[in-house]
């Protein structure tokens, strides 16, 4: 997983931009979970750049929950006539849901887009915690894991889940101890660290950012290779000894069945927004890294990560 996307990283598809006649009309975001996650996030992100760029003036959106991104996967297939300019985002929990059996469609099931950008997990604590570091986080854990709750914003088994598990037992912890406290979205589970249900929360960094900026919670590691330019003073994982990387892809799906002629707008449409000042604008804005992989490279990209997933779930103890 994190080899494959560093080569991704590496290996950007990028997009050529459209005249208005090879754009959507209008663009119908459907988003799998409630406001304020990196679903929510990176979908309205997108729609202010085609806005702000110009691109496409008529934008909407759609929360809609339910069965770990499932519900919306259903209703995308179920209404497929319906959904000509609708884009469902999804990200790495596609995947890893899909191998668990949470829903039984796969991203074989929808017509592969592209994706957009890729997100870092940030490992955050509120602003007093006694933890300064991952390495105190990692400590107390191994001395009582009930004594440590950890908050995401997706359910069990999710990337939220599996990306701290797999830091914890690095740092000579199990990984099957993690008291793992599920939200409803990215904005849930920080209302959940913040109001002291939890003690540590796994989530995006761009759902993080915010928070660790205004100072009203810490950011104790990100999975990122290096530092980040947007948080230099944040440490990473591998700097405090963990040797573990991870970013989670974001990008965009549509319905089967529609026509050829609508599929490459939507692809032209998705590519050609990454290359505007307004998605650099959001993109520095979030700490995203850009990710531009389009139509059959996406497609590829996804089936190698679906194998290299399953692998490391295997591994954590969350696949048979």
């Amino acid at each position: 997983m994190i080899r494959l996307l560093t080569t991704a990283l590496l290996c950007l598809v990028m997009p050529l931009a459209g005249s208005a006649s090879e754009l959507m009309p209008r663009v119908h975001f459907l988003i799998p979970a409630g406001p304020g996650g990196g679903w929510d996030g990176t979908a309205r992100g997108i729609g202010e750049a085609l806005q702000k760029s110009g691109m496409v003036e008529d934008v909407s959106y759609e929360n809609l929950s339910g069965g770990g991104g499932g519900r919306a996967i259903a209703k995308l297939i179920e209404t497929a006539e319906r959904q000509q300019n609708t884009l469902l985002i999804s990200s790495t929990p596609i995947v890893v849901r899909s191998l668990q059996g949470i829903f039984p469609q796969s991203f074989r099931d929808l017509r592969v887009i592209g994706s957009v950008i890729a997100d870092h997990t940030a490992i955050l604590v509120k602003a007093d915690s006694p933890f300064g570091s991952f390495r105190e986080l990692s400590a107390a854990y191994n001395s009582n894991p009930g004594n440590v709750k950890v908050a995401g914003g997706s359910v069990r088994g999710s990337t939220d889940h599996f990306v701290i598990a797999r830091a914890l037992q690095l740092g000579g912890g199990n990984p099957r101890s993690v008291v793992y406290v599920p939200y409803d979205g990215g904005g849930k589970a920080m209302a959940g660290l913040l109001t002291g249900e939890t003690t540590a929360l796994s989530t995006g960094l761009s759902e993080a950012i915010d928070m660790h900026r205004a100072g009203e919670a810490r950011i104790l590691a990100v999975t990122a290779p290096q530092r980040l330019p947007e948080i230099p003073g944040v440490p990473t994982l591998m700097e405090q000894g963990i040797a573990f990387s991870f970013a989670n892809w974001r990008g965009f799906f549509a319905a089967p069945g529609l026509s050829a002629a609508s599929y490459n707008k939507m692809i032209n449409t998705v590519a050609s927004v990454t290359e505007t000042e307004a998605f650099e604008e959001v993109r520095k804005r979030n700490g995203w890294t850009r990710l531009s992989l389009t139509d059959q490279a996406f497609y590829e990209f996804l089936e190698a990560q679906e194998a290299e997933i399953g692998t490391l779930m295997r591994e954590l103890g969350y696949l048979r």
